[in-house]
């Protein structure tokens, strides 16, 4: 079975291979981070989270924002922390095993296939994501009610893990107890948000919530 999500994440030629391994190096330290801050307070974590993003997108030479961009810049559109939405939930495998191909400009068809799914208390479901490729990745895009509405979200939707870049907040415990940390206060924006030179991929069916989440990155 096949969902298709839209293209995948492409860089842009006019960034330097240097400068986009030193913005997922600052990535990665950024979540490593994160995680340490989270186990006393998730909401300095935050706090941390956010102003490290700003600074990164106003002054990285691989940040999403051209120079226009930047010069205007005053910071992304974050809610401030809200702790009913932070879970701790097992990956089930209901769906594991379907495929989801999306086509891009530079790799052709990337594959990803579902590992399973997060049920989310009084929210929905979510698809888990494996990229069947170089790096591999558990990735888990979502969009819910509030894409594409005045205050809201982006209206294609936003990213919860992505692994491959860092993206990612823990798990607890191992084997089929384990639990991953799922925080949608540190839900993101894919690049496509902010420059039309990226292609994102983006949440298809299986990834979609009807309910709101005024939490995370907003647009």
């Amino acid at each position: 079975m096949e969902e298709h999500l839209g293209t995948a994440e492409e860089e842009r030629t006019d960034i330097s291979a240097v400068d986009i391994a030193d913005w997922r190096l600052k990535t990665f330290a950024l979540y490593h981070n994160v995680r340490k801050l989270s186990l006393e307070s998730p909401a300095e974590a935050h706090s941390y989270w956010r102003h490290q993003r700003d600074l990164m997108f106003a002054t990285h030479p691989a940040s999403a924002l051209d120079a226009g961009d930047k010069a205007r810049f005053s910071g992304l559109k974050t809610a401030h922390y809200d702790p009913i939405y932070r879970f701790h939930v097992p990956l089930t495998k209901e769906g594991a095993g379907r495929e989801m191909s999306v086509e891009t400009g530079t790799d052709g068809v990337v594959r990803f296939v579902r590992l399973g799914t997060f049920d989310l208390p009084e929210m929905g479901q979510l698809a888990v994501w494996k990229l069947q490729g170089y790096g591999g990745g558990i990735f888990v895009p979502f969009r819910d009610a509030t894409a594409g509405q005045s205050g809201g979200s982006y209206g294609a939707g936003r990213y919860l893990l992505d692994t491959i870049k860092g993206a990612f907040h823990g798990v607890n415990g191992t084997g089929p107890n384990a639990e991953f940390v799922l925080d949608f206060n540190f839900a993101y924006n894919p690049s496509c948000a902010y420059n039309e030179a990226w292609a994102c991929p983006l949440p298809g069916p299986s990834n979609r919530l009807a309910v709101e989440i005024p939490a995370g990155e907003l647009y």
